[in-house]
């Protein structure tokens, strides 16, 4: 492939990383020609006040003139859902480029063009169940960093968009190419693990009855404490099968399931602000042993504990241990395990 062919949709208070991180990853791989474009060609402002100079109009860029566009996202991306012109370039445009990509909050503007149904689908974090629920026939998967599915890729929160551009660069070049960028910008080629370890619990809802919150209660006061189906059901003046039938249609989520992610949260509370050994950690939260709860960090998080203490341990304890650490990051090709998507 020569002369790539890389148009960035922007537009008022959009999020100045989602372009800047990607954009610098294409500009060090001299196939691609990057360009930016805007209802109008100028200064656009970016979300912070960070003003981003357009190169082009939508009007001066024809669809066939463009191999991947990439739509970012940010704070003004309901309002640019709202406006038909850029909505409909949208539409036009990926009618016939090669590849169409979305940073962030950006699968918005693809959904309102049309492009997400019956696709799979990632965006941030925080903005997941919103996109699931006003877009039921698309597949929307909170987990990973970027989802590829056909000629449409999408990618998690703000920095994920250069995690995007370097798998297009692997998917154009190949590994050694995209491997010499990641070691240039100082990035994994694959990122570790996946967007639970960055996020925060949106699970735990209250339960609606008042029995049910003596046992959610219970949990939370005590995660490491021996939370069986009979001793919660006690808790709550229900049998044990009446108690475990309440709580899972009320929560969504049988009771063992819910303890289990308590203690997930209480682990990674713990890792990042203490030093305690991982098996103490591990017996305190309720897992029993250090082997147990990597188990269940990789099932849950994608990554071992060692390794979330390491990235979101306190400042304090991060400066002690720097001149422990590697210039160059790994290049590792391990992939985040897929979550249950939202339907």
């Amino acid at each position: 492939m020569t002369g790539h062919r890389v148009a960035f949709l922007i537009f008022d208070d959009f999020e100045p990383l989602d372009l800047v991180g990607p954009h610098s990853v294409f500009s060090h791989v001299p196939d691609y020609t990057s360009r930016i474009v805007a209802l109008r060609a100028g200064p656009v402002r970016g979300a912070g006040g960070l003003p981003v100079h357009a190169d082009t109009s939508l009007a001066d860029l024809e669809p066939p003139d463009v191999d991947t566009l990439m739509v970012v996202g940010g704070p003004g991306v309901r309002d640019a859902c709202a406006d038909p012109t850029l909505v409909d370039w949208i539409a036009d445009t990926a009618r016939s480029a090669p590849r169409i990509a979305s940073v962030c909050t950006g699968v918005f503007l693809l959904a309102a063009a049309g492009l997400i149904d019956g696709h799979r689908v990632t965006t941030h974090w925080r903005r997941a169940e919103e996109l699931a629920r006003a877009h039921p026939d698309a597949i929307v998967d909170a987990d990973p960093i970027f989802v590829r599915h056909g000629r449409l890729w999408t990618s998690a929160g703000v920095a994920a968009g250069m995690d995007l551009a370097l798998a297009l660069v692997e998917h154009d070049h190949g590994h050694e190419v995209a491997h010499r960028v990641a070691r240039d910008l100082v990035l994994f080629l694959r990122r570790p693990g996946s967007q639970s370890q960055f996020s925060v619990p949106l699970w735990s809802a209250r339960p609606a009855s008042r029995p049910l919150r003596a046992a959610v209660d219970a949990v939370h006061a005590d995660p490491g404490a021996r939370h069986t189906i009979d001793e919660l059901a006690r808790r709550c003046g229900l049998s044990p099968r009446h108690f475990q039938r309440r709580f899972t249609a009320d929560l969504g989520i049988p009771p063992a399931g819910y303890v289990e992610r308590v203690r997930v949260e209480a682990a990674r509370r713990a890792l990042a602000e203490s030093d305690e050994p991982i098996d103490t950690v591990a017996r305190r939260c309720g897992f029993g042993s250090a082997e147990t709860l990597r188990r269940t960090f990789h099932r849950h998080l994608g990554v071992p504990p060692s390794d979330y203490r390491d990235r979101f341990r306190t400042t304090d304890r991060n400066d002690r241990s720097c001149d422990r650490r590697a210039t160059d990051p790994p290049s590792g090709d391990a992939a985040a395990q897929p979550s249950p998507a939202y339907r």
